[in-house]
């Protein structure tokens, strides 16, 4: 079993701030994606190389609440709260063995116009190991979904999880067979959970997180 990385998500109170958010950091915007009809959310996609993108992502004022915790901790965002890059996601073709044995959640079938997937997600909506821990998708598709959204010239160089137990990470990356030969992945200590990634766009190596 091997885990790849699969998409990075950025967390915002509404879409607009978040694609705000991602022009300020990379000078890009982000193209519209869907909306998540069991989750109560819709986002926006920035691609990051051929099977790797970023979202943002939002709740859906639009729609009613869910009957269930909202995924990405998004219930807790507040309206005045900033954008941030809050969790990674990471692909494997095999995800009911991948999560035997993992905190990682339930998982669930989700899907978004023409597109069909397999995610983990915890009931209470948390994230896991604060953001640090993946969370898994197995997709449904015979295409990754990247690569029908705009090249903006944008590729994920580098992701750095921060962790004050970065053995407690590690260990399930190792558990998970997480390999990224194109993408330098690190686990480091740090006093809080969080994410730093390094974003190569048409301006030069940018910084999120």
């Amino acid at each position: 079993m091997v885990c790849r990385i699969d998409h990075l998500a950025i967390v915002a109170p509404t879409l607009q701030a978040g694609s705000d958010h991602l022009y300020a950091q990379l000078g890009v915007h982000p193209q519209a994606g869907g909306e998540h009809a069991r989750m109560g959310t819709h986002n926006l996609l920035l691609r990051l190389g051929d099977a790797v993108y970023l979202e943002v992502i939002a709740v859906d004022p639009g729609v009613p609440a869910p009957a269930r915790p909202r995924w990405f901790e998004l219930d807790r965002v507040a309206a005045d709260a900033p954008p941030r890059l809050a969790c990674w996601v990471a692909r494997t073709d095999d995800i009911a063995g991948a999560v035997v044995g993992t905190p990682l959640g339930e998982v669930l079938p989700m899907s978004r116009g023409s597109l069909d997937w397999r995610i983990t997600v915890p009931v209470d909506g948390s994230l896991r190991l604060g953001g640090a821990a993946p969370t898994l998708i197995q997709w449904d598709t015979a295409a990754h979904p990247a690569a029908a959204l705009d090249d903006l010239g944008c590729t994920l160089a580098a992701l750095e999880l921060q962790h004050p137990e970065p053995a407690r990470v590690q260990a399930l990356l190792d558990r998970l067979g997480l390999a990224e030969p194109a993408i330098t992945l690190t686990v480091r200590q740090a006093p809080t959970p969080g994410l730093l990634a390094w974003v190569r766009t048409p301006a030069g190596l940018r910084t999120l997180g």
